[in-house]
This record gives C-alpha cells, structure tokens and sequence, in this order.
C-alpha cells in the first residue's frame, strides 16, 4: 500500500467533507460561551465525530468508541483501538474552539468552510478539529497495509481553549482503562513551514487575570474633574511598568524567568538558521512596524522561553464615536502572562497580584482577579529508536529533515500528563503553522501538511511497535 495515495483518497473524500461540516458548528469552548451545554453546539459537534469514527473503526477489529459525560463536565470522546504490539500510545486532541473574532477577509468567515488552494479555512479546522481524524487515519492506513501497531487509546476534549478544567477528572476516571502509555502524540501544536515535520520539544505557560483600576464611583465631566481626579488609564499605565520596560517589552521580575537548558538554546539557534527571516515574515506587521528583537535566534527564543505581556482586553472605554467628554471612573484589562516552560505559573500569578496591588498610586483601588495559572512543559530526551522514526518519517513523506522547536502556547494536558506518566515518550506536533492563525481571523487547516502528518504519525506507531 501506498500511504501517500491511502491518506489523499480518505482526505479528499472523507474527512475535508467531514471538517467543513464541523466548522459550521459554533461550539464554542466553555470558557467563552457559559450557556454551552443548553446551546447543544457542542453536543453536535461531539455527535458528528463519534459517528465518523463509528463508520471507520468497522475497518479495526476490536475497535471501539464511547461518549464519556461526567456530570456538570464537557465530553470527552474516547476510543481504544486493540493492538499486536507490547505498549500503549495514547493520542489526543480537542474540538471545542475559540469565539469567531473579528476582522475576516471577504468572502471567509468562521462559520462557512471555504475550501482554496489547499486550505481550508473556518474556525476550529486547525486547531483542533483535525486531530481526530489524523490519529484515526493513521491507524486506518496500518490496518490497510496489515502492519502491527501497539493498543491506542484516543481522547478528544471539548475544553482545552477554556484551559482543560475537566480533563484531569476524565483522565483519573479512565486511568484504569487507559493503562500506562509509554508513547503520548499530541496533534495540537505548532509548525514554523509546512515543509517538514515539526517537533514541539517544550511550551510556555501562562499567567492571566483582570487588573482593575477605580478611581470615581461614576464618570465625571473631564472639565471639572481633570487635573484633580487622576486619569484610571494613567495609573494602570504606572502599574504596567512594574512588571515590564515599555522601552524594550522585556519583563522585570525575577519571578518571571528561569534558565533556558543549553539543548533549548541550541534548538533555537538551529530553527532559527533553517528559517532565517520567516521567523517574523509570516506575521501580518502592520505599515512600518519591526520585530522586537534584533535577532531571528532572540525571537525564537522569546517565543518560547522569555516570558512576555499582552493586555488582550479592556473594559471600561465607549468606542470613540460614543465617547463624550468625561473622565471615566474605571479601567479593567485582561492580563495575559506567558510564562516560560519550567516556570511555576501559579506562583506567577501570584507574583503578579502582590506587585499590581501593593501601595497603589494616590491610593487608588486596585485589584487583580486572577483567572489562570497554568505552568508549561519541557519534553523528556527523545529515546533513539523516536528520534530515528520521526527523522525518516518526515523525510520520506515531507522530503526534508525533521525540526524541532518550541512552541509560544500552551497545552495544559502536555504538563498533566507529564506529572502523571514520568518516562513516557511525546511526540507533540501541529499545523498551527505560517498564516494558519489560530484564535484570530482567517484561520485554515493546512490540507497537504495534515496529510503528510497524518502519514508520518503512521510511521512512528509502526517504529514504536518494532522498537
């Protein structure tokens, strides 16, 4: 058999067809859509792929799939396919997604699946609704060609974008079920092209909340009151500056940082010379706006092991055609964190609260609410008979070596099952990849790399049986 021509006969005719059906579905993750569960976006969702996988898994014996729904809790969809080989592998993925975001191009649009040159465009595609159907096509093109492969195990979850509250339930409650794997693949990550294999070998945490800043108990006619109230914005401006230099973007307290291991640093110096300026030039800069760093290695590395700032919301402000004249009482900005991969995030959290809250200026109210504080993940050593697998895999079905580096996100499942399985082998990869954009507008599922993944996974779960 040839996998090549086995993974675009189910892709074309099978899944695409399948994940456009799942982009018109707005199932959106919990965190972001409270009323989730009476919606019922979700529950088709989930619906739509147990019927998928109930229709391929007739091609793996033994295989089956069930709906598990712990109560106040998203589902999770679990699949065990039995195998010939000592091991067990256990693959994940999600589907719930992000809210739809503004500013999509003409003719695109989150709901909508557009299908163009290869890419599929809607929300959810890439991130994560195609996992699935990689693992199980995977499994699909062994089984055609009756090649052994060890017993996998399958979760998909339907709330890693709300930071997989429920996830650790699912896992202790199936623990028994899913043994001890010694091999986890996770097809939620990133890649810098879409020319090779990518291996996520580390991701950043995070650290989030609300930092609110009250000065007036209602708003107040900004000629009365300006020059003897002070402005919310300036202050929260003031209180910024304690956890970053707004010169340079660097972060300020000790607390943020950690050491960057000497194989980290190499990797980043090694995907910064296969990349060289697409480090920075697969991102939409703005007129005549710079990278931050001087250097593609700096980026890299502040991509992924430098810890960095974004404010990703506010309240208080009318949009300025409704704004009047009035010194307003509040401002209330989402803090988003990223914390380096070994760097404990709770304690960041913390950190973060103590610094913004302590001696305010002119004794404003201050308060930061935390809302997140997940640490990142650090991969073990790839054991040799991994490294080689992924480096042929990606070689014989990319045509290029394979690369590694770390990733800027976070999975929070990565760093559970870390804790939980100490020794396990991961193999962490995506198609989160140049103009893929995740979260934002225009995402799109990368076609001829999801392909090309699926059948380098195929290979690794044949190495790992021959190990």
């Amino acid at each position: 058999m040839n996998i090549t021509t086995f993974m675009d006969r189910l892709w074309d005719r099978d899944i695409v067809p399948t994940l456009m059906d799942y982009i018109r579905i707005p199932n959106i993750s919990p965190l972001f859509d409270p009323d989730w569960d009476n919606r019922g976006h979700m529950a088709r969702a989930v619906a739509l792929f147990e019927a998928w996988a109930k229709k391929h898994l007739a091609k793996l014996p033994g295989a089956k799939v069930e709906v598990v729904k712990l109560k106040g809790r998203t589902p999770l969809i679990f699949i065990e396919v039995p195998g010939k080989a000592p091991g067990t592998v256990l693959l994940y993925g999600h589907l719930d997604k992000q809210p739809e975001m503004k500013g999509w191009s003409d003719g695109l649009d989150p709901w909508k699946p557009v299908l163009k040159d290869g890419k599929l465009y809607g929300r959810g595609g890439a991130d994560d609704g195609y996992a699935m159907f990689a693992a199980l096509s995977a499994l699909l093109a062994l089984a055609e060609s009756r090649t052994p492969h060890a017993r996998c195990v399958i979760t998909i979850e339907a709330g890693e974008e709300s930071g997989s509250p429920d996830l650790p339930f699912y896992i202790e409650h199936l623990s028994d079920r899913i043994g001890i794997p010694d091999l986890v693949v996770c097809l939620d990550s990133g890649c810098a092209n879409y020319d090779q294999l990518w291996l996520t070998t580390s991701l950043r945490g995070i650290a989030a909340g609300l930092l609110t800043v009250r000065v007036l108990t209602e708003g107040v006619h900004s000629g009365d009151a300006s020059g003897i109230v002070p402005s919310s914005f300036r202050i929260f401006r003031r209180l910024l500056s304690r956890i970053e230099d707004e010169t340079s973007g660097s972060m300020k307290p000790e607390e943020f940082f950690v050491e960057v291991p000497a194989d980290r640093l190499q990797q980043a110096k090694d995907a910064a010379s296969v990349l060289g300026d697409d480090v920075f030039a697969k991102l939409p800069f703005a007129g005549a706006t710079k990278p931050m760093a001087e250097t593609c290695e700096e980026m890299v590395l502040n991509r992924t092991w430098k810890p960095q700032l974004a404010v990703i919301g506010m309240d208080g402000y009318p949009l300025p055609e409704n704004a009047g004249n009035v010194l307003l009482p509040f401002t209330t900005a989402k803090l988003s964190l990223r914390t380096p991969p070994t760097c404990d995030a709770p304690a960041a959290v913390e950190a973060l609260k103590r610094i913004l809250e302590t001696d305010p200026p002119y004794g404003a109210e201050v308060t930061f609410e935390a809302q997140a504080g997940q640490s990142g993940w650090n991969a073990p050593a790839l054991a040799p008979w991994l490294e080689r697998s992924l480096g042929r895999a990606s070689t014989v079905h990319f045509g290029r070596s394979v690369a590694f580096m770390g990733e800027g996100g976070s999975i929070p499942f990565m760093a559970q099952l870390g804790e939980k399985y100490p020794g396990t082998q991961f193999v962490v990869t995506g198609l989160l990849g140049p103009g893929s954009n995740a979260h934002g507008p225009n995402e799109f599922l990368h076609i001829p790399a999801a392909k090309k993944i699926s059948a380098c996974i195929a290979v690794v779960l044949m190495d790992h049986a021959r190990r």
